[in-house]
């Protein structure tokens, strides 16, 4: 694989890598933060709580349903028209405008606040097939590991560093001139789209796209782009290699992402407060930051397969843990393990896989990539939830995430060869 042509500078490094502190923000502040607690309390008051639940529920799986169908078509299409940063920037447009929208939605319109969400949801899991996929124009192969971990390293900062200024502001908001708790989460959600264009411009001025194929006109590109995504499924099905590494990582990628979703949920359900809980979250952002870093320098050592190996082990010792907990300090100890690991499982496989797959169709196979990421982020939460309606029980629908864990982990294990050498046969 030739690195000729690669913008290897440091200035693109870095300027790839503070996309993912820029849209950080998004997922903490506003996934896994403030909007199911708004949605819930200003947007929806007065709805049943039943109902509630479940809308929030289905505007999560519109949003990932619809990457899941459009991923690998829109990477297939920007690696044929060399379009890979002008698609990002279609997908971040959209997720900044409807975030910030959702700074001025009046009481009571929880229609209004859950389109907006599906729809700043998607640009914002829809910019990142785009954002993953660049990751083979800003550094060489043997730095994947590393410059991956630096990415979700500084995501983790970013966003712990604007999640715990929102908190501040929802804590103390006539210190900062504000009327109360209300207008602090709205500013909080303006805040959020303004930190993601902001430090979004660095990746669009100074990373330059490289491994694309020729440009070509829009119409040409999408015409040859659906014929050659037809062309990667029959492709897919004859290099073992990546396939089972993406079955593997559909497996425990879905118990990670269902932990990052449910477990606030999971510490309400055993009777913790709401400040602890948030209170967890934050710790899990800061310790992630420097344990991302860190595991890309055990990656660049022990390889990233052993390294994903690795933290896969530690994810299913704080589930059993977790099905024994019974105190708030054990929910912090449990925040810090998972932070210690989550980012560096999540920058390990993406560098993994950028590995397997050749660099001139990287936007189309990481199209694949995030689609069984966010396929994923739809079944696992369903699990969980099934087995707690069928028992009765949160302890034993938190367990239930281990056959995840386990079923990606074997598989893991089975994948062999050099990568590298995979990527060079499937160019």
């Amino acid at each position: 694989m030739s690195d000729r042509g690669r913008e290897t500078g440091r200035r693109a490094v870095i300027s790839w890598a503070l996309y993912d502190w820029a849209n950080s923000a998004f997922a903490t502040v506003m996934m896994a933060g403030f909007f199911p607690i708004f949605f819930r309390d200003v947007w929806s008051a007065g709805e049943a709580s039943a109902d509630i639940t479940f809308r929030l529920g289905l505007a999560n799986s519109i949003a990932s349903l619809v990457i899941v169908a459009l991923g690998p078509s829109l990477g297939a299409i920007a690696d044929r028209g060399g379009r890979r940063k002008r698609f990002l920037m279609a997908f971040q447009v959209l997720g900044v405008t409807t975030t910030g929208a959702l700074t001025w939605v009046a009481l009571g319109r929880w229609e209004l606040a859950l389109v907006l969400f599906v729809l700043s949801t998607v640009g914002f899991l829809g910019a990142n097939v785009f954002y993953d996929a660049l990751i083979v124009s800003v550094t060489s192969e043997d730095r994947y590991d590393v410059v991956s971990a630096l990415g979700y390293a500084l995501g983790y900062l970013g966003g712990g560093v604007l999640f715990a200024g929102c908190v501040a502001t929802t804590m103390w908001p006539a210190a900062f001139g504000l009327a109360g708790t209300e207008q602090a989460v709205r500013l909080s959600f303006l805040l959020t789209a303004i930190w993601w264009a902001v430090f979004s411009i660095p990746l669009f001025l100074f990373v330059r796209e490289q491994g694309a194929t020729a440009r070509s006109s829009l119409v040409s590109a999408v015409r040859g782009g659906l014929s050659q995504l037809a062309a990667t499924f029959r492709e897919l099905r004859g290099i073992r290699t990546v396939g089972l590494f993406l079955l593997a990582y559909w497996l425990y990628i879905d118990g990670v992402d269902t932990i990052i979703r449910m477990a606030v949920d999971y510490g309400m359900a055993l009777g913790f407060g709401r400040t602890g809980l948030i209170l967890a979250l934050l710790i899990t952002q800061f310790v992630g930051f420097p344990a991302a870093i860190a595991f890309g320098r055990i990656g660049a050592r022990l390889g990233a397969k052993n390294g994903i190996l690795i933290g896969i082990g530690v994810y299913v010792g704080v589930t059993v843990w977790a099905f024994f907990m019974d105190s708030v300090w054990e929910f912090y100890a449990l925040a810090v393990t998972i932070g210690l690991v989550q980012g560096g499982v999540q920058a390990l496989s993406r560098s993994f896989y950028a590995r397997l797959i050749p660099p001139e169709k990287s936007a189309e196979f990481f199209g694949f990539y995030n689609m069984l990421g966010k396929f994923a982020a739809v079944i696992g939460p369903l699990l969980m939830g099934w087995v707690g309606v069928a028992t009765g029980n949160p302890r034993l629908a938190i367990l239930s995430i281990v056959v995840l864990f386990l079923g990606g982990g074997a598989l893991l294990l089975c994948v062999r060869g050099n990568p590298a050498s995979q990527a060079q046969r499937s160019g």
